[in-house]
């Protein structure tokens, strides 16, 4: 749910500065950064073990924990739309905030389904 709130928020500053000359638009990157904390966790096994001797080595085959990834803001400088510079389309944001309201509103429906779930689990003990 925080993911969702961060998109709004970045998608609502695309909006606000879509007339603006030479303004990027930005998303948020969480479910890529997800797909690779598993796949590094699935790979675990399967890698060389490469022992640092220093602790600024660069650790090659850590494998990173899924309860630690953070969603990234990242700004698309390769595309421009208009002839300012601009590469914010107000239609597509529009979109991508109704796209973003029906998300976050499925996933409160669905937080407030577990915790009636538990609930009734601890009224019947």
């Amino acid at each position: 749910m925080d993911v969702q709130s961060l998109r709004y928020q970045v998608t609502a500053n695309n909006i606000a500065n879509s007339e603006v000359p030479n303004y990027k638009k930005q998303y948020v990157n969480f479910e890529s950064e997800l797909k690779r904390a598993f796949a590094s966790r699935d790979n675990a096994g399967n890698s060389l073990g490469i022992v640092t001797t220093d602790s600024n080595h660069i650790s090659i085959n850590k494998t990173k924990d899924w309860k630690d990834v953070e969603p990234r803001r990242v700004t698309d400088w390769q595309t421009t739309a208009k002839a300012n510079g601009n590469n914010v389309d107000a239609e597509e944001e529009a979109m991508n905030i109704v796209q973003i309201q029906m998300q976050y509103r499925l996933l409160t429906q669905l937080t407030s389904f577990e915790f009636s779930q538990v609930k009734t689990a601890m009224q019947k003990l």
